[in-house]
């Protein structure tokens, strides 16, 4: 199995990074956010990969953080999700963007990415989302942890009303639950909304 590659970029298009290692390209299939993150075609830069062998073909997929690796391989063990599929919504989706997305139970949001609809995105949800709430929780970082928990307790408690509240004026959980995470618990329902809603202000503005 090849775990990574470090070597000299030799090409950068669409869905595809080509990097050599010891004289030998290897073609690495990618998402926009790791593309988005690779240097200039002839610096050097590493990767996470994946390797798929089916019947008819054998590619290889390249990530440049192990998170992003780590949710390639938890999409690609639901029933029905390929690694094309899984590459669409992670281009949408970063990775911390999309584990909050599914603990959130945001099935909606993952039918923008390309070639997702309404049935696999709910089935996403539902096989994963226990996965990413209890032992994969790991794999996301402080702030969307914490997101992760509030969304998870978000049936009960001042958060979980602000929350609602929130969903109710046309948020999704997965773009509320950073914020209200970060504010005191000991706060009402009320002033939480009042201070989201005013965070969502500065970001348009």
């Amino acid at each position: 199995m090849i775990y990574s590659v470090h070597g000299t970029l030799l090409a950068k298009e669409l869905s595809l990074a080509v990097v050599e290692c010891g004289g030998v390209g290897y073609a690495c299939r990618t998402t926009f956010t790791t593309l988005s993150q690779l240097g200039n075609v002839g610096e050097t830069v590493f990767l996470y990969t994946a390797l798929s062998v089916r019947e008819d073909a054998v590619e290889l997929f390249g990530f440049a953080t192990k998170q992003e690796l780590q949710c390639f391989r938890l999409l690609t063990t639901v029933s029905g999700v390929g690694p094309k599929a899984a590459l669409a919504i992670l281009s949408d989706l970063p990775p911390d963007r999309f584990l909050l997305t599914v603990a959130a139970g945001d099935s909606k949001q993952l039918t923008r990415s390309k070639g997702i609809g309404a049935k696999t995105a709910q089935r996403i949800v539902m096989e994963l989302k226990d996965k990413i709430a209890g032992e994969s929780i790991g794999l996301l970082s402080g702030d969307m942890a914490a997101a992760a928990s509030v969304t998870a307790a978000s049936g009960g408690g001042n958060a979980g009303e602000a929350m609602k509240a929130l969903v109710t004026l046309g948020y999704t959980q997965a773009e509320v639950a950073p914020v209200v995470a970060k504010l005191d618990p000991s706060l009402s329902s009320s002033e939480m909304i009042r201070r989201t809603l005013q965070e969502f202000g500065k970001k348009r503005s």
